[in-house]
């Protein structure tokens, strides 16, 4: 199993990034796929799940409004859409891969190497 994310970087507060994980090594069609982030000293932090077989997602409310997780089960993706971002917002932000259910729990299988996002004031 593999995850790659990619699009984070700079950004300025209530400005928008996209950020992808890519994904091989799994049937992708029935799996798990959730976004975390992680702010040094601060334990891990469960965004958004997205069940790739049916597509329900689930969210944590720090991040519901806000944030939309979509997948591309051709290109075998799940894309983080992160709008009206906060200075708060800032970590390293990883997703992460299980076969289901969907959860915001720690427990998965398989990590990406994470991106630093950072929101500026």
């Amino acid at each position: 199993v593999q995850l790659v994310e990619s699009g984070g970087g700079f950004v300025q507060a209530g400005g928008s990034l996209r950020l992808s994980c890519a994904t091989s090594g799994f049937t992708f069609d029935d799996y798990a796929i959730t976004w975390f982030r992680q702010v040094p000293g601060k334990e891990r932090e469960g965004l958004g799940c997205i069940s790739t077989r049916d597509r329900k997602t689930y969210y944590a409310d720090s991040v519901k409004g806000r944030f939309t997780i979509a997948s591309d089960n051709a290109k075998k993706t799940v894309d983080l859409q992160m709008n009206n971002l906060k200075v708060g917002d800032t970590a390293v932000y990883y997703c992460a891969a299980r076969y289901s259910p969907c959860g915001l729990d720690l427990w998965y299988d398989d990590w990406g190497q994470g991106i630093q996002v950072t929101v500026s004031s």
